[in-house]
């Protein structure tokens, strides 16, 4: 396993590189500030539009996953300046990229009131009767958590209270309540990276935000996982791996703009680095891929997985599902033989450019059966990766990249272009 994919796979902590001090943590309770590391149960969590992650309890607030707490007028100055409200009941970050005047403005709830932010500023208007924003949604809440499309089944935000859930559909304002009684009554809830944790106590608990259902070993201590705390942990000390030490297995985009990173037995989204850049095991999103991956693509709503002489299809819905029948060889699926080490589409288009070796192949995806269109020599070889935009394809070597305007000219190229190092601002490395 090389470095990089070791990085990562410590990376399944959360990055606390820059975490505080302990001695810092500790003064905290000399300062008379109430300290997260002793178990807490928070108020409310949420992002902000930057993607720093607040944590409240009572008057007092922590910005981001390490620090000590402070006031909560010192960031949301309205809140305590001018309605003394002392605490929230409930928060969320609104996704709904359909209203820009609207999307990543942080909701506020008190009782039965709403307070509407962004760029820590009230609205003018607010505060409001929650009914007025959300009408069928109770007072007094206990949690809220936004779910864009794709993984509920529209824009949507999840109102906690006790054992009930209350799925608002953004953009008809309709309300559907459920009861979830085998989930914990969650007291703050959060959606990061695209996974949702119900927090309660000082524990939390990751669950599916259509169904509800909760797999695998909770609840887990939040200290180990989202605030940094002395004698606390479940990855080790993590340091931000290195650019030159990177190497990719595949990348690829869907037509949504998700980008993935893969390597190793991890997989990374790149498009959400404004909430901070997490690894996570592939198997948590495809759980029969269990072996990591040689090539990555999209074609459509599915995403092809390959692995060795298999290929892995599934559906991206609200949650990636594998078609039934699936994986099928190479040759079934694709027409093609042998170790693939790169795939990718470029978008609108139907063909997909596999890379063996010093060879592209074309498979036009919209053909039964698949087969070789066309089979072209590539100056490069031992590609490990690579992708296509709307600026063109670019292949990884290593910790380099080459890029070209299109696959044509690469397959066309008699000298190759400068190589590229890979850096921070593309993959969230360290120079």
């Amino acid at each position: 396993m090389d470095l990089f994919t070791k990085t990562l796979f410590l990376c399944l902590a959360l990055a606390l590189a820059n975490g505080v001090p302990v001695h810092q943590q500790a003064a905290d309770a000399h300062a008379g500030l109430p300290d997260r590391c002793g178990g807490i149960e928070f108020d409310a969590i949420t992002p902000d539009e930057k993607g720093i992650t607040f944590f409240f309890k009572g008057a007092h607030l922590w910005r981001g996953f390490h620090g000590s707490a402070q006031l909560s007028n010192e960031s949301f100055k309205e809140l305590d300046d001018i309605h003394h409200i002392g605490h929230v009941d409930a928060a969320f970050r609104m996704h709904n990229k359909d209203n820009p005047d609207d999307h990543d403005h942080i909701y506020f709830f008190l009782d039965d009131k709403v307070f509407c932010y962004y760029n820590h500023t009230l609205e003018d208007g607010y505060p409001k009767e929650i009914q007025e924003d959300f009408p069928g949604i109770p007072t007094h809440l206990d949690a809220a958590v936004e779910c864009p499309g794709g993984e509920c089944m529209t824009d949507s935000v999840l109102f906690f209270k006790g054992h009930d859930v209350h799925i608002f559909d953004i953009a008809t304002k309709t309300v559907k309540t459920k009861n979830w009684p085998h989930l914990p009554a969650c007291t703050s809830a959060l959606r990061w990276q695209e996974h949702y944790y119900c927090f309660h106590g000082h524990n939390f608990t990751r669950f599916h935000p259509v169904t509800g259902d909760v797999s695998g070993n909770y609840p887990k201590d939040a200290r180990n996982y989202f605030m940094k705390c002395p004698g606390f942990g479940h990855g080790g000390n993590y340091t931000i791996p290195a650019c030159k030490d990177i190497k990719l297995d595949a990348i690829t985009t869907d037509d949504a703009g998700k980008q993935y990173l893969f390597t190793g037995p991890v997989y990374m989204r790149l498009d959400t680095r404004r909430d901070g850049l997490h690894a996570f095991l592939i198997t948590r999103a495809w759980k029969e891929v269990t072996n990591g991956v040689d090539a990555v693509f999209f074609y459509g709503d599915k995403i092809y997985l390959i692995k060795d002489d298999q290929v892995y299809i599934y559906k991206s819905a609200a949650h990636y599902t594998l078609i039934e029948g699936y994986p099928k060889t190479l040759k079934e699926e694709l027409g093609i033989e042998g170790h693939v080490d790169a795939a990718f589409l470029c978008p609108n288009e139907h063909t997909v450019h596999i890379i063996q070796g010093s060879q592209m192949r074309d498979v036009d995806l919209s053909a039964t059966p698949r087969v070789v269109t066309r089979d072209l020599p590539l100056l490069l070889s031992g590609i490990d990766a690579g992708t296509c935009d709307l600026h063109g394809v670019k292949v990884f070597k290593g910790s380099t990249f080459y890029h070209y305007d299109s696959p044509a000219l690469l397959a066309m190229a008699k000298i190759a272009p400068v190589p590229r190092p890979i850096t921070p601002e593309i993959m969230g490395c360290r120079e």
